[in-house]
């Protein structure tokens, strides 16, 4: 028994759905982004906190 060559998403069930391409995986090529953006929300807080201490 052979397949037949699908060219539709087979996981989505309503045929509007179907229609659409298949969803783009991002690539993560860039995990230090995340960490260069935590450390500038923590300068920026801890520079801010500061300042309205003292």
């Amino acid at each position: 028994m052979t397949r037949r060559l699908v060219l539709s998403n087979e996981a989505a069930r309503h045929p509007l759905r179907r229609s659409l391409p298949p969803p783009v995986i991002a690539n993560t090529k860039n995990d230090d982004q995340d960490v260069k953006l935590f450390l500038l929300s923590f300068a920026a807080f801890f520079t801010c906190f500061y300042s309205f201490i003292f």
